[in-house]
């Protein structure tokens, strides 16, 4: 009896070393001063561009509205998912409802490390660990553009999660796995600025590799088939490989990409559809070197078979 004795008093002091241990590594990790300092006082032109790659109407848009309804961010759109249904919150500039009593500093923390003014996690439903890779500046300029857009009261539906989805705490575990501000895919020195600027577009603010590569059991982005193509995140149907393996998008010139994001129309003549419809009135907005950039480095990342 002893013997069982000092194995149980063990296995307790191992089990709370374990608990104590994954406390801290959960723990929320706020930006530091110098990355804080770098995200300036914002210029709302510059935002703009960054609001548009973003595509932040796609989910924060009231669900239907058109025009400039479009910009009246209440939130509302649910993603149905295997963990529970996330609802995208409002992100106006009303104080109670919105995010209008954010500073900059409370943006860049959200976006870059998935951390809120309170400090909790916010779930990767909301798309961080890809702006994780954005410049902090322009994450002061989108702060900027969105002090210009209106408030508009109502606050968002909860989400809808079951345990142990509901602990926010162990998105921290999550976090240490998934986010990273590094560049997905790697390039040679000597790689074209448009390259590397259409890079930035896809892999950061524009988030493309969250709907277009296939994700892990944890809801972690399988990065060796990055853009691979992916079921749904709702379930139900596919989002397409948009590399230039089987099943891609490797017949389609640079040109024709381009287009394709200004027009929403494929090489074909097929009009885009779905959830892509969004993205793409977003990404027609953008400057044509802008749509250039992400044709140019959609064209020059490594080729994948279908990833779903």
């Amino acid at each position: 009896m002893r013997l069982l004795g000092k194995l149980a008093i063990g296995v307790v002091i191992l089990a709370g070393a374990a608990a104590a241990a994954g406390w801290v590594l959960s723990a929320p990790q706020r930006l530091d001063e110098a990355t804080l300092a770098a995200v300036g006082q914002g210029d709302a032109s510059r935002g703009e561009r960054i609001f548009l790659a973003g595509g932040c109407t796609s989910c924060h848009a009231k669900p239907g509205s058109q025009g400039d309804a479009r910009l009246e961010l209440v939130g509302g759109v649910e993603l149905k998912t295997p963990f529970g249904t996330f609802v995208a919150p409002n992100i106006s500039q009303d104080p109670t409802d919105g995010i209008g009593g954010w500073s900059a500093a409370d943006l860049a923390n959200a976006m870059l490390k998935g951390v809120s003014p309170d400090g909790s996690h916010f779930y990767p439903a909301f798309p961080y660990a890809s702006y994780a890779r954005m410049k902090p500046s322009d994450i002061g300029d989108l702060h900027a553009y969105l002090k210009t857009l209106p408030a508009v009261p109502g606050k968002a539906a909860a989400h809808q999660l079951k345990f142990p989805f509901n602990i926010r705490r162990g998105l921290g575990l999550w976090k240490l796995l998934y986010l990273s501000d590094q560049p997905v895919v790697g390039f040679a020195e000597g790689t074209p600025d448009n390259v590397l600027a259409g890079r930035y577009l896809v892999e950061g603010p524009g988030h493309c590799g969250e709907c277009h590569t296939p994700r892990d059991l944890a809801g972690g982005p399988e990065k060796r088939q990055w853009l691979a193509g992916a079921v749904a995140a709702e379930g139900q149907g596919k989002v397409p490989n948009i590399t230039g393996g089987e099943g891609g998008i490797g017949g389609w010139s640079e040109d024709e990409i381009a287009y394709f994001l200004e027009s929403g129309f494929t090489p074909d003549f097929d009009s885009v559809g779905g959830s892509m419809a969004e993205v793409q009135k977003n990404m027609a907005k953008l400057a044509t070197e802008d749509r250039a950039a992400i044709a140019a480095y959609l064209k020059a990342i490594p080729p994948h078979p279908r990833g779903f």
